[in-house]
C-alpha cells in the first residue's frame, strides 16, 4: 500500500490536500476495491485497533459505510447513538468522546450538524497527547471529507479503472447543481476538483449560492495559500494557468458541454428561512432531468452524494438509469475509499 506520502493525523478537512495525498488515497483506495472484489473480502491490517463511529447526525450511507470499511479492516467497531447515549442526561461532547478513549478507541470517525466538532474532537486529543485520530464524516456547514474523496474516486476510475489519479480531470467540466448554500459536500467536493485542474462551475438560485460564498471560498483558499479564480462567466478563460470556479444562477451555462454533473439534496432541515418559491418550481429550473442532459457531452455522468429527494433534484428514471447515472457507484466507491482513510491513519498506529 503506498503510504510514504501520508503523515496526516486527523483527516478534517480537504482545503490544505496535495496532489500526492489525493493520490495516494486514490490509490490506496484502488487496492482495497480489488480486495472487495474477492470472496474473502476482510484483511486483517487493523486488527486489535477500535474504531469509534461517532454519529450525532442522521446518517445511512456514511456510517454503514464506515462502520463496514472498519470490519473489512478487521478492526473492532463501537456505534455510538446520540438519542440513545448519556448525552441526553446532559453529558458533552467532550466527555463523549474521553469516555470511548477511556475505552481505547483509536480513530473516532465524527459526524455532527455543527460546523467543528470534529475539530475541537481532534484538538482534545492532540492536547492530551494520546494517538488517537479523528476522521471527519461530515460538520454542519463546513466539510464532508470523505464523501468528497470517494466522488472522487467514482469519477478517475470510470476514466482509467487500473490507475484512477488527480491529473485525469485536469480540463474536465464538472457542475455541481443544488442547495450549494447548505452543502458540505459541495465545499469539500471544491477544494478536490480545483486541486486536480478541473474546471468547477457552480450553479443554484441566488438564495442557494449567495455572492457571499465566493468571498467565503476566496478567504478559506487565502489561509491554505490557494490561489484560483472566482467568476460568474460562462465562458471559460482555459488560457489562464490559475484553477478558476465559476458561479451561475442559471442551470444552463453550467450544463453546457459538462462531462459530470454532480447534484445536491435540498437541504431543508438547515434553511431558517423561506429560500425557495417551491419545490416543484426549484425542479423546473434546477432539477437534473434527461432533458436538460442534452446541453452536456453526449457521454456525461450525473453523481449524488444521496439521499436523494426523487423528483425534486433529479427526475427517477434519471437516477436510475444506468447509461448516465453513477449514484449507486458512489455508494459502492464509499466502503474502499473510506477503508483507504482508515488504513492510512491506523497504519501509523501499529
Amino acid at each position: 500500500m503506498p503510504t510514504t506520502t501520508w503523515n496526516r493525523h486527523h483527516v478534517l478537512s480537504l482545503a490544505d490536500f496535495t496532489a500526492a495525498e489525493y493520490n495516494t488515497v486514490l490509490q490506496t483506495a484502488a487496492s482495497f476495491q480489488e480486495v472487495l472484489s474477492r470472496r474473502t473480502k476482510k484483511v486483517p491490517t487493523l486488527q486489535g485497533q477500535v474504531v469509534a463511529n461517532l454519529f450525532f447526525e442522521s446518517s445511512t450511507r456514511t456510517r454503514s459505510s464506515f462502520e463496514l470499511a472498519a470490519k473489512r479492516l478487521s478492526a473492532d467497531t463501537l456505534n455510538f447513538a446520540a438519542a440513545t447515549s448519556s448525552m441526553t442526561k446532559g453529558e458533552t461532547i467532550l466527555d463523549t468522546a474521553k469516555t470511548y478513549l477511556a475505552m481505547g478507541t483509536d480513530i473516532m470517525v465524527v459526524r455532527h450538524r455543527e460546523a467543528g466538532v470534529p475539530n475541537a474532537i481532534a484538538a482534545e486529543m492532540d492536547r492530551l497527547g494520546v494517538k488517537v485520530s479523528v476522521l471527519n464524516a461530515g460538520d454542519g456547514q463546513h466539510e464532508h471529507p470523505s464523501q468528497a474523496l470517494l466522488d472522487l474516486f467514482t469519477i478517475c476510475t470510470l476514466i482509467d479503472p487500473a490507475s484512477p489519479r488527480l491529473e485525469l480531470l485536469k480540463g474536465k467540466k464538472i457542475a455541481i447543481v443544488g442547495d450549494i448554500l447548505h452543502s458540505r459536500v459541495a465545499r469539500s467536493n471544491i477544494w478536490s476538483l480545483i486541486a486536480s485542474g478541473a474546471e468547477v462551475h457552480l450553479a443554484a438560485p441566488p438564495t442557494l449560492l449567495p455572492k457571499l460564498f465566493a468571498e467565503y471560498i476566496l478567504e478559506e483558499a487565502a489561509v491554505k495559500n490557494q490561489e484560483f479564480i472566482i467568476s460568474s462567466s460562462p465562458t471559460p478563460h482555459s488560457s489562464l494557468p490559475t484553477p478558476q470556479l465559476f458561479l451561475h444562477w442559471q442551470l444552463e451555462p453550467a450544463l453546457q458541454n459538462a462531462d459530470f454533473v454532480m447534484t445536491l439534496r435540498l437541504q431543508k432541515e438547515r434553511m431558517t428561512a423561506h429560500l425557495l418559491p417551491s419545490l416543484r418550481e426549484y425542479h423546473q429550473l434546477f432539477g437534473i432531468t434527461s432533458t436538460k442532459l442534452q446541453l452536456c457531452k453526449p457521454n456525461v455522468k450525473v453523481l449524488h452524494p444521496g439521499p436523494v429527494n426523487r423528483g425534486v433534484e433529479i427526475s427517477s428514471e434519471l437516477m436510475d438509469d444506468p447509461e448516465f447515472s453513477l449514484i449507486q457507484s458512489q455508494v459502492t466507491s464509499g466502503v474502499a475509499v473510506r477503508m483507504a482513510l482508515l488504513y492510512l491513519i491506523g497504519s501509523s498506529k501499529v
